[in-house]
């Protein structure tokens, strides 16, 4: 049975006037239908570039895919034989709630005029038409449909926020894309918007990938969770496989940054170190310089990935090792 997405070694580079960014090396991912993946991991790990390459959206100035595959509903997304497929899919079948809720919408639209547009656009309504259901889907993130007429600058952020969540799913999505969308909320409207994906996806048995460092938030979504670092999946299976036996040091070192409310703790440990320049990676393992468990063969090869169990991953030479893989 084919993924509904699968990202098959995936290496993204950026080309910019201080040398070569290389954001991606070798992502492997994939995400079945009605299936909520948690992507996590540092800023700068790759988890939004590794996003937006699945939708098309890499700068064609500074960005470049120099290797690998990306599959949606058994078609290759990368082959340019199906640009017009991937225009197609872009906000109909795929659609992606961005970080920055006003940066993403157009100051110069009404809230209404910008989701009614997706409407427009995929399901060929005329503009009567359009305008209702934006209307209609406005009020499902719970927004008052006589809003409609206002401008971005009129909304909070987290009604900013559900004005991107209402034109993302307004064509029932196949796959959802959420990065980071809760960063700039408080607790109240965080909690009603994570509440409201969920209610949607479950409805709707749309896929999700949550890209997000709030590792509670993976545990309340998602079903499975990958550990991104430096432009790499490190560790991946199930949330209760990773996070109750977490392989990875680097994983180990996040999750035990957490606060336990059942411990009483002075001061919290924080992984060492900070991530390598993806300008200058590192060879071998990319995690080496932070890493207190650092063995001789990881600064000369990257370790590949080993099977833990039914559905745990991980790329470490030593959880291998203890596990007795490698």
């Amino acid at each position: 049975m084919e993924h509904l997405l699968g990202i098959e070694d995936l290496y993204v580079e950026y080309h910019t006037l201080e040398g070569t960014v290389r954001a991606l090396n070798g992502v492997h991912l994939s995400l079945d239908k009605g299936e909520a993946l948690g992507l996590v991991g540092e800023t700068g790990a790759g988890k939004t570039t590794a996003a937006v390459s699945v939708l098309g959206l890499l700068s064609r100035r500074t960005a470049r895919i120099t290797k690998g595959s990306i599959r949606f509903a058994g078609k290759e997304l990368l082959d340019k034989k199906n640009a017009a497929y991937l225009q197609c899919i872009r906000g109909d079948r795929i659609s992606m709630v961005f970080q920055n809720p006003l940066t993403s919408l157009n100051p110069v639209f009404t809230v209404g005029e910008q989701v009614a547009m997706v409407f427009r656009q995929h399901q060929k309504m005329n503009k009567q038409q359009a305008a209702e259901a934006a209307g209609k889907i406005l009020e499902v993130v719970g927004i008052p449909a006589y809003r409609a007429a206002d401008y971005p600058h009129q909304f909070s952020g987290g009604m900013r926020q559900r004005v991107g969540i209402a034109a993302a799913l307004a064509c029932e999505p196949d796959l959802l894309i959420a990065d980071e969308p809760t960063t700039a909320l408080d607790v109240t409207i965080q909690a009603q918007v994570l509440e409201l994906m969920k209610d949607l996806q479950r409805k709707n048995r749309t896929s999700l990938i949550m890209i997000t460092h709030n590792l509670g938030i993976v545990r309340e979504l998602c079903e499975r969770v990958a550990v991104m670092y430096a432009g790499r999946i490190i560790e991946k299976g199930s949330v209760d496989s990773v996070f109750t036996k977490p392989s990875h040091p680097y994983t180990k070192g996040l999750i035990g940054s957490l606060p336990d409310i059942n411990k009483k703790t002075e001061r919290l440990e924080p992984i060492p170190g900070f991530m390598s320049n993806p300008m200058a990676l590192p060879e071998g393992c990319k995690f080496a310089p932070r890493c207190p468990a650092c063995m001789e063969i990881c600064n000369k090869r990257d370790p590949s990935e080993t099977r833990l169990d039914t559905d745990h991953f991980v790329a470490c030479f030593e959880s291998g090792k203890k596990s007795g893989v490698n």
